[in-house]
């Protein structure tokens, strides 16, 4: 399935930033073009469900939320 996302490109020094708009993904290149490849494969890695290498360790910890 292919969804669209909005993606601002500017210059940063000698490279191109490109970033997602609506996810906290970003990438950068030589050229604006080289910017939006990286930042699709960076987003295809995003949307890449985890492969649990062995099971997860789950801790409990506790956590101040306000004065008592």
């Amino acid at each position: 399935m292919k969804r669209p996302f909005a993606a601002s490109v500017w210059r940063e020094g000698d490279v191109y930033v490109a970033q997602c708009l609506e996810i906290d993904v970003a990438s950068q290149g030589d050229s604006e073009e080289e910017a939006l490849v990286q930042l699709r494969e960076a987003l295809e890695f995003y949307f890449e469900p985890p492969v649990a290498t062995r099971p997860p360790l789950l801790r409990m910890i506790e956590v101040e939320v306000g004065t008592a």
